[in-house]
């Protein structure tokens, strides 16, 4: 077990990042709530992808905080709106690209909620609108992974812990945030997933 953050959560009804980038993103209704429901097979409740047979092995995306930090410094621009994103679940102190093919539970005081660690969330053309110029190309193999909802419980903002069955020592705190090259590179490509630029008062880019 280890001890991380819990640091936002976004949660949208729809799919803000449609169709080219230079069109600009659709204004759909997007929450950063202080506390998510995750149900089994399922997903987060009122979130876009919960329920979709297309996404079950993926209703969840967890991003490390830190990623976004590292990318705005390495590009010399002011710290980004995490909600821009569009992943689910943000967290600092977990190296979250571990993840990837792995089971773990997330705890935040309302006991163990499992999720199932699949392929990377491979970031997009829109980032580079959203976020700024050379965040699509910067955010490779550091942009989170997609989850099934393989439990069912509360999850909240603030302190956390991480369980992974096969061993905790598989999670180096000090990368998160760092790259970790997928052994196929994922193909460029547009998404369909990830709203705009509201604010997130919970949700800190310059520390915990």
């Amino acid at each position: 077990m280890i001890g991380i953050e819990i640091v936002g959560f976004v949660v949208s009804s729809g799919h803000a990042y449609e169709g080219r980038p230079g069109d600009g993103p659709v204004t759909v209704p997007t929450g950063t709530p202080d506390h998510i429901e995750i149900r089994a097979g399922y997903g987060v409740v009122g979130d876009r992808y919960a329920g979709q047979a297309a996404h079950r092995d993926a209703a969840v995306t967890v991003l490390a905080i830190e990623a976004l930090e590292a990318v705005a410094t390495e590009l010399g621009v002011p710290p980004f709106d995490p909600v821009a994103a569009r992943r689910t679940i943000l967290t600092r102190g977990l190296d979250v690209e571990a993840l990837r093919s792995r089971e773990f539970a997330l705890d935040s005081g309302d006991g163990p909620v499992r999720l199932g660690g699949g392929r990377p969330a491979a970031p997009c053309a829109w980032m580079d609108v959203v976020l700024a110029p050379g965040a699509h190309a910067a955010l490779r193999g550091r942009a989170g992974v997609r989850c099934a909802a393989l439990g069912s419980g509360t999850l909240r903002v603030g302190p956390a812990t991480v369980t992974v069955p096969d061993g905790d020592d598989l999670l180096d705190a000090s990368r998160a945030g760092l790259p970790r090259r997928a052994r196929r590179p994922a193909a460029n490509r547009t998404c369909r997933d990830a709203p705009g630029t509201a604010t997130v008062a919970s949700v800190s880019t310059t520390g915990p």
